[in-house]
């Protein structure tokens, strides 16, 4: 199996940076997954596009998949890093799926992404620190998005938080939330 790295954080907090760092230390061919498409007529957006595309090395290839990320996963070879960026744009990609389709296409994710030999990164923006949004498409992306993250967190070998201009391994400093029903974990404190 390959390494499971989950990079989160704020929106421009330095997250995709941190995650294009760690998969040029893996010294793995690296394959750039994409899931934002661009649009020529948001100038805002093309060019938040183009910053990320100038700072990847030549060498890396970059894959566009707004949509099919269980598939590209599961074409992954064991010798390349997958650096996906971002699943907050993935997950709105995908809002208009009913519960049961999106809960089905989470669901087929995280068992791809338990199967794949390659080492997978994946930037995910951190949302519901503020406030709740007043409609009811914000609630369903907040609630999608910050289930999956904490999903993919319990199956990630390392979790990085990147705020304030730092780093945090959340690996080292914390521990996983335990399911319900499961013995509680205490702090080495108590």
């Amino acid at each position: 199996m390959g390494k499971i790295i989950l990079v989160t954080g704020p929106a421009r907090s330095g997250k995709s940076e941190w995650a294009e760092t760690l998969a040029i230390q893996s010294k793995k061919a690296v394959v750039y997954v994409a899931t934002a498409t661009d649009n020529p007529n948001d100038q805002e957006w093309h060019q938040r596009i183009l910053e990320h595309q100038q700072r990847r090395p030549q060498d890396w290839v970059t894959l566009s998949v707004p949509v099919e990320l269980s598939a590209t996963l599961a074409d992954a070879k064991p010798y390349t890093c997958l650096l996906v960026d971002s699943l907050g744009t993935w997950v709105a990609n995908l809002l208009e799926e009913d519960k049961s389709s999106w809960e089905n296409i989470v669901r087929e994710l995280l068992e791809t992404v338990d199967l794949v030999a390659a080492d997978m990164l994946f930037v995910a923006e951190e949302v519901g620190w503020g406030v709740i949004p007043a409609y009811p498409l914000g609630r369903t992306f907040c609630d999608r998005l910050g289930s999956l993250v904490r999903q993919l967190g319990v199956l990630s070998d390392t979790v990085y938080l990147v705020t304030g201009g730092h780093v945090l391994n959340l690996s080292i400093l914390g521990y996983p939330l335990p399911n319900r029903g499961e013995p509680e974990v205490r702090s080495q404190d108590s």
